[in-house]
């Protein structure tokens, strides 16, 4: 496997201004930019969340992992197309890695994956500390 330049997936509007801190580093390889999986990132309240739109496969076909505060997501499978006669072919997911760097107050013991009607969804749950604490009124004594 060759190694291949990294781009920077561009980010617009909000987002921009929600993961300026490299939030969530995400490299697109230049020759794969058109066959990665299209991504969703949130953010909520108590955790965050990464959708991935890549339809037409079985929850076995991910590898998820965690190294350090890098979330990788892969699925690697082979697709005999040999006796197909293609006139046209756009969608390709025969193999990707999206790798994402996680927020320190990312509690990765407890990340949890579901695979529904195509849309894999990462979430990632934050921290008890890393959590807003609501507003409250303190009697004067």
């Amino acid at each position: 496997m060759t190694l291949l330049k990294k781009t920077e997936v561009p980010f617009h509007g909000l987002i921009n201004n929600l993961f300026d801190n490299n939030f969530f580093g995400m490299p697109v390889y230049e020759h794969a930019a058109n066959t990665l999986p299209s991504v969703n990132l949130i953010e909520n309240t108590n955790d965050f969340v990464i959708e991935l739109a890549v339809p037409g496969f079985k929850k076995t076909d991910f590898n998820i992992q965690i190294d350090v505060n890098s979330l990788s997501i892969s699925m690697e499978k082979e697709v005999d197309y040999s006796s197909t006669n293609f006139t046209r072919r756009e969608f390709n997911y025969n193999s990707f890695k999206r790798t994402f760097n996680l927020p320190d107050s990312s509690n990765v013991e407890k990340i949890s994956a579901q695979y529904n009607e195509g849309i894999l969804m990462i979430t990632i749950p934050k921290r008890e500390e890393a959590k807003p604490v609501p507003a409250r009124e303190i009697k004067v004594g």
